[in-house]
């Protein structure tokens, strides 16, 4: 059964909280044998150090309290999607599922990775497309970073300074739906990813609102600009989003946000238009 026309999937929420401390989990045995699996046939060596200190975060303790504070008014959600790039230190429970135990209902729940800050994107789209299919009235997305990495990684790889969650709630509303696009854009500086930018920034109109990944910029004419520390790699797009997202929907902004993953070479759009 395909959704009413007309409506689509719209972002009523979003929160973020950094969190601080560390995870019990990261002292747990298994996390050594996990890694130690993980890199064996690469030949990367493992943190020694880290995983003697325990140092790092479970991504599911992490969203717990945060899921509860977004959905205290909510209905049944019908969908959650985990999106993270840093390997959670509990990796033998899928985090997932166990987030979906803080909603209301009893939501399909699954995560996306191995995309870079691609992920929480692709997150977004698939919600959209799921919500086209009628029976999807309402997704969380749950974007999460933490800032431990318990090898050597072959090349230098960008880590958060701290541990940080957001939860985008999403709700089926009248009127065109958020819209994600991802595309093949492999050079950081080049004009053709500014120009990229540019020419989404171009269709949502007057009063635009952007907020840019670390490294992309866009002309002084396309909009109020703001853009994320590199500290937060991942989440950094989506705490300032988190922020100022209320203020830009009171007012009935349309609003820009991008990024683009160098490692992957793609660059991910979300465009949101004001409410009908």
């Amino acid at each position: 059964m395909a959704a009413e026309t007309g409506r689509g999937l719209r972002i009523s929420k979003v929160l973020a909280r950094y969190v601080d401390g560390r995870s019990e989990t990261s002292l747990d045995p298994d996390l050594r044998v996990f890694v130690s699996d993980l890199v064996r046939p690469y030949g990367l060596p493992l943190r020694e150090d880290l995983l003697g200190e325990g140092v790092g975060h479970s991504y599911a303790e992490m969203a717990e309290g945060l899921l509860g504070e977004a959905l205290a008014d909510s209905g049944p959600v019908d969908l959650l999607i985990l999106a993270f790039d840093t390997p959670d230190v509990r990796p033998g429970a899928p985090a997932s599922l166990a987030m979906s135990r803080s909603c209301p209902g009893s939501p399909l729940a699954f995560a996306v990775c191995d995309q870079g800050s691609a992920a929480a994107f692709t997150a977004l789209r698939i919600a959209a497309d799921y919500q086209r299919t009628g029976v999807c009235r309402r997704a969380v997305v749950v974007v999460v970073e933490q800032t431990a990495l318990h090898y050597r990684p072959a090349e230098p790889v960008e880590l958060p300074e701290r541990h940080c969650v957001v939860v985008l709630v999403c709700e089926e509303a009248d009127g065109d739906g958020l819209t994600v696009r991802q595309v093949s854009e492999p050079e950081p500086a080049s004009e053709a990813l500014e120009k990229a930018v540019r020419a989404q920034a171009e269709t949502l109109g007057a009063g635009l609102a952007l907020v840019l990944g670390p490294g992309l910029a866009v002309g002084d004419d396309s909009g109020e600009a703001v853009t994320a520390s590199a500290a937060q790699p991942f989440t950094g797009v989506w705490a300032e989003l988190a922020g100022r997202l209320p203020g830009w929907q009171a007012e009935q902004r349309p609003v820009l946000v991008a990024g683009h993953d160098r490692r992957l070479g793609v660059l991910s759009t979300l465009a949101l238009r004001p409410g009908p």
